[in-house]
């Protein structure tokens, strides 16, 4: 038997990791991810002294940012996909709003680290 904010079986309530606790633990790992990825992007971003005499490098920028920022996201990736999946799978759309604030907070992050490439 399910409930809405735990499996019951006999006498003992599990939560589940959609429990009010797990969303917003799992929103404060992305949002701690996203902050991570953009320290680690950083490394690669244009240095605005050099954009202003002229210098455009751009030879290994691209490596370095990915090499830095890739294991954040691949992991991120998994994480959020399977939140998701559980969303879907167990209908619990209160917990895919926070979801989708995991989303925008994942967006503003690329959005910041793409505006100092």
């Amino acid at each position: 038997m399910i409930a809405s904010r735990g499996v019951h079986r006999g006498l003992l309530t599990y939560q589940t990791v959609l429990a009010q606790p797990g969303r917003i633990a799992l929103t404060a790992l992305n949002a701690i991810g996203a902050t991570i990825y953009v320290a680690r992007a950083s490394n690669a971003w244009a240095i605005s002294q050099e954009r202003a005499a002229g210098i455009y490098s751009v030879t290994g920028e691209p490596f370095v940012w990915f090499l830095a920022i890739g294991p954040i996201v691949a992991i991120f990736i998994v994480v959020n996909l399977g939140w998701g999946a559980l969303i879907l799978a167990r209908r619990h759309w209160a917990s895919g709003r926070l979801w989708l604030m995991a989303a925008m907070i994942w967006l503003v992050a690329i959005w910041i680290d793409f505006a100092h490439h």
